[in-house]
């Protein structure tokens, strides 16, 4: 892991090795911690946070759906993750914000434990590796279900929930592929480990929109495109229409082009999907991934520019 001098803990820079907690801290041993995945890409005017604003209001309304209130705006977080970025030097990053049950009683009731926050950035590569952005991913279909709504809230990007996606993910490891497509309780597709789920299906793009981790928004990768599934303007504007696509893991259309989005990597194309996969849609797969590169430098992004 590439580490940096400093991490942003409830107001304070402190030095990298001194950000910890408590070994009776209550999301470790219960999970009740919630948080974001963000990039910072180089650009010529320096870092551009892509979503940024978008990314915390996420974090804000998945601490709240667990009883969590930030004792931070999501201003005075973007100002903090500012700061963290320029003091760490680095042009591009990952930044990851983190909102926790602390120290205080021990047992399953949170409410009497204090609310902590944290904002760590490093430089992190390819989530799904170098090759992948070529090649696209080899996924498999999870034997482990997507969390459902009767038991916990799906579309909130909490600590424990995290539990089902690394069950699926050690599963697609040790089975051979780089990832796991998990299906919901009605055997519906749903989406990967830590991805949303996409097909380009005759120009148009359909995805889940039930039971899953909404992207931060989700409408820049869904709705109709042309037949060349040029799908992102430069501006990264949604001038789409959502499409809600039970996509069935048995009526997967073999001349689709089945992805994953990672709002914090890009697109990756998804291959060898437990179904017999044909055609080619590699021209498909570089041209959306180019998109997404050139969107997310756009010029409408937040930047920190280095003097």
């Amino acid at each position: 892991m590439n580490t940096t001098d400093l991490i942003w803990a409830n107001g304070e820079l402190v030095p990298w090795e001194d950000a910890k907690v408590h070994v009776l801290t209550h999301a470790l041993h219960y999970g009740t911690g919630v948080f974001e995945g963000i990039r910072a890409y180089e650009t010529d005017q320096g870092p551009a946070v892509f979503r940024h604003r978008e990314h915390l209001d996420r974090l804000e309304k998945s601490a709240r759906l667990y009883y969590m209130d930030v004792p931070y705006s999501i201003d005075e977080l973007r100002e903090a993750t500012h700061e963290l970025i320029a003091r760490s030097g680095l042009r591009s990053c990952y930044i990851r914000p983190l909102v926790v049950r602390g120290y205080g009683p021990m047992g399953l009731y949170p409410l009497d434990n204090p609310v902590e926050v944290y904002i760590a950035v490093w430089e992190w590569g390819a989530y799904l590796g170098e090759e992948g952005k070529l090649n696209g991913v080899s996924a498999r279909t999870s034997s482990y279900r997507r969390i459902s709504a009767d038991s916990l809230i799906p579309h909130a990007k909490a600590s424990g929930q995290y539990l089902n996606s690394v069950l699926a993910k050690i599963e697609a490891s040790k089975s051979g592929y780089d990832e796991a497509i998990l299906l919901d309780q009605r055997g519906v597709v749903s989406e990967g480990t830590g991805e949303n789920v996409f097909v380009v299906r005759e120009g148009v793009i359909a995805t889940p929109l039930e039971g899953v981790e909404h992207g931060p928004p989700e409408a820049p990768l869904h709705g109709r495109v042309d037949r060349r599934a040029l799908l992102l303007d430069e501006r990264l504007h949604a001038r789409v229409q959502l499409l809600d696509a039970a996509l069935h893991r048995h009526r997967e259309e073999r001349q689709d082009l089945l992805g994953v989005l990672v709002w914090t990597v890009g697109v990756r194309a998804a291959r060898d999907r437990g179904v017999r996969a044909e055609g080619s849609h590699r021209g498909e797969q570089l041209e959306i991934a180019a998109r997404f590169r050139r969107a997310v430098r756009a010029r409408r992004q937040e930047r920190i520019v280095f003097a």
